[in-house]
Order: C-alpha cells, then structure tokens, then sequence
C-alpha cells in the first residue's frame, strides 16, 4: 500500500555549488527506480547550519513530496546514507489527500 511521505534531504554542495541541479535530478531518479512516484520536488536554496559540523557549514535544502510504499523508505533511508552527496535526510508521512465534497444545503420552503 502507497503512502504519501515528505522527504527533506540537506545536499552536501562544498566545493559542488554549480551542480546542485544535476544532484537533484539524481536523486529524484534515484527515488523513481526505487519504485516511488515523486510528487513535487521544492528546491529551497542553500542554508547556513546553527552550527559547524566538522568542515561543513552550509547546505542545500531540497523537499520532495512522494507516494511509495513504508518499506521502500527503510531502503532509500539505508541507501542514502552511503551517499556522499545528502548530508542529511529526514523522511515525514503526510495525510492524503482527500477531495472536498460539497455540503449538503437544507431545502428551503
């Protein structure tokens, strides 16, 4: 059963910043042969952290929006991990989507 998840990865840029685009369109395909339908994809440019870590000090936000199955997350989880290029990864299931019926209206007399 499909689900409809969120997806935010912090893409490691250092020393990369000209292919943030190609990184993108990487890892949505890379979501797409998994067997997950990618949605949306939200760039959200690149961000300064609270904080250093190690030699890294800043990273580009990416959020993509997706429908796939919950043990298919376990496996992008894992499978991005080993990726040098997401710094970070976090994964959030949403609601569906529901379509608004129209109320009822009460007949007037």
């Amino acid at each position: 059963m499909n689900r409809r998840y969120e997806a935010l990865l912090v893409l490691n840029t250092q020393a990369k910043d000209e292919n943030v685009k190609e990184m993108i369109e990487r890892l949505e395909s890379e979501f797409e042969k998994e067997g997950a339908k990618v949605e949306q994809v939200q760039k959200m440019d690149k961000h300064h952290f609270s904080y250093a870590a190690g030699s890294l000090d800043a990273g580009y936000y990416v959020n993509f929006i997706l429908h796939a199955d919950p043990r298919l997350i376990m496996r992008l989880r894992t499978k991005f991990k080993l990726d040098p290029d997401v710094y970070r990864q976090h994964y959030q299931r949403l609601e569906e989507k529901k379509d608004k019926t129209p109320k009822k209206v009460a007949k007037s007399k």
